[in-house]
């Protein structure tokens, strides 16, 4: 039984320390504990974009890539960008009624352009020239919608950041 024993915790241990490993390797390099997100250029017609897309990578990068908020001119690592399309409202699903013109649901795209580049040295450690979030909504949800593509985006500058190896 004792020998048992030894085997779990072993196995334990192997189990943890490989576990370990594979969370190492991939997202930013180990110098970099500072982030600033710069509000990003806004070449489309819908204003609110800007802010709610800063307002949300603020809070889930920091999170998300275990870093702290700092200025420009201290921070490790600048996010910068460029907020390049915004379509909206483009009927998706229409409604079983024939006597109804109303459609049920929208589709909503945002694309952006992102950069995040190591200050230190003016490495780009994360860059992509036509990212796109997308979201589906009910008629008159639109800022559900772009909610949801925001979050989207935000999410795939993440999973960007992590797989860089």
């Amino acid at each position: 039984m004792r020998r048992f024993g030894g085997s779990i915790g072993s196995l334990a241990l192997l189990l943890l320390a490989g576990c370990l490993y594979s969370l190492a390797g991939g997202g930013l390099p180990p110098n970099i504990h500072t982030m600033a997100i710069s509000t990003f250029d806004n070449q489309t017609a819908s204003p609110d974009v800007t802010k709610e897309l800063f307002d949300r990578m603020h809070e889930e990068l920091q999170r998300k890539l275990g870093v702290r908020d700092a200025p420009a001119e201290r921070a490790d690592a600048l996010v910068k960008g460029v907020i390049q399309t915004y379509d909206a409202d483009v009927p998706v699903g229409f409604n079983a009624n024939p006597q109804q013109a109303l459609t049920a649901r929208r589709h909503l795209a945002i694309t952006i352009e992102v950069d995040i580049i190591d200050q230190s040295n003016g490495r780009t450690l994360f860059t992509n020239k036509s990212l796109r979030g997308e979201a589906d909504y009910n008629e008159r949800a639109e800022a559900e919608g772009r909610k949801q593509a925001i979050e989207k985006l935000v999410q795939q500058i993440v999973d960007g950041v992590q797989s860089n190896w």
